[in-house]
């Protein structure tokens, strides 16, 4: 049979032979209609090949399966996996070479329609752009890479809460999302990094933890001074999971967007947040505070000073100096 499932994958994969040729590879899809439509196309294709010397035609899914594996150091190899899946319907069984302007525009469209916002469209045409340009590249597949129309992009105000919103949101938490919420603020870590966090990163003498390259967003360590109450919040947690610092019934949390964090939020009368916005919150008071944004950069792990230039405005500190000369010394503008 042509087409066949193996135990340890939901996908389809391909078994086929042309002149002697034997082909056995994944479709990179669990729907058999679209993989009996690879495996007919990829089997003409084989045969032109074949007999007709034509170059080898490479489809999406062959440019996709191959950038994910080349890829799984990134940290956003999960993200960029869902992404793919979502282009399935869009780009599967498509040649690199009909990609072009027309057809990414036209997925473009059709994302908006589905109310997609600007900037989930633009991180999806990041990495369709991220492929073809390694295809066209790296692997010599097509000849050159389409240009990628990204859109444009209102910039945001910084979603952070006022201290007693925090204190109102934490008093609604159950006890053990309360704890990681918490310690989120006092130390500014991502949302995988503190339910990822295990005892073998945490010092609690020292009262320090910290994340190791491979689990950084920038690919760097970075270390974790923790405050007296992060570290109290620590201790807390000392003898309910074996290996990682926080948990829910003895296992570790994996998920923190849960019913009870949106009831909380409903209760505590807080709208538009997201777990992601207690990491703002957090950049944001050290910002008021007059922490210097090179610091801040350095606590929180950004790889580039733009992403803190975020909260500068938020921190007028450093400017104040300069305000009082004026008002100090003899303006000649001004006249009695």
């Amino acid at each position: 049979m042509s087409l066949f499932k193996r135990k340890d994958s939901s996908q389809w994969w391909i078994k086929l032979t042309i002149n002697g040729r034997r082909i056995q590879k994944s479709t990179g899809t669990d729907d058999r209609k679209a993989a009996q439509e690879y495996h007919d196309r990829l089997k003409v294709d084989l045969w032109e090949q074949s007999r007709l010397g034509t170059k080898p035609g490479y489809l999406w899914q062959d440019a996709a399966l191959r950038w994910l594996k080349e890829t799984q150091h990134k940290a956003t190899h999960k993200d960029d996996l869902w992404i793919l899946r979502g282009l399935d319907v869009h780009l599967f069984g498509v040649k690199l070479t009909d990609i072009d302007r027309d057809k990414l525009d036209s997925i473009t469209a059709a994302r908006i329609a589905e109310g997609v916002e600007n900037g989930t469209v633009n991180r999806m045409l990041a990495v369709v752009r991220a492929i073809l340009r390694r295809a066209a590249l790296d692997w010599g597949w097509i000849d050159q890479a389409p240009k990628v129309r990204m859109l444009s992009v209102p910039k945001r105000r910084i979603r952070f809460l006022a201290q007693d919103e925090a204190e109102k949101l934490l008093s609604e938490l159950p006890p053990h999302m309360e704890a990681m919420a918490r310690f989120s603020l006092e130390t500014g870590l991502r949302q995988a990094n503190v339910m990822d966090l295990q005892w073998s990163q945490v010092d609690l003498i020292r009262e320090c933890a910290w994340i190791h390259p491979d689990q950084a967003k920038a690919r760097r360590a970075i270390a974790v001074p923790m405050s007296p109450i992060a570290a109290t919040i620590v201790r807390n947690q000392v003898g309910k999971c074996q290996t990682h610092v926080f948990c829910y019934k003895g296992r570790p949390v994996t998920v923190v967007n849960t019913k009870a964090w949106r009831a909380a939020l409903k209760r505590a009368g807080i709208k538009d947040f997201r777990w992601h916005d207690l990491r703002h919150t957090w950049a944001s008071w050290h910002a008021q505070t007059g922490t210097p944004l090179n610091v801040l950069q350095e606590l929180g792990g950004w790889e580039s000073v733009e992403m803190v230039r975020r909260y500068a405005h938020l921190s007028g500190e450093h400017l104040s100096e300069y305000a009082r000369s004026m008002t100090e010394s003899p303006n000649p503008l001004v006249t009695k």
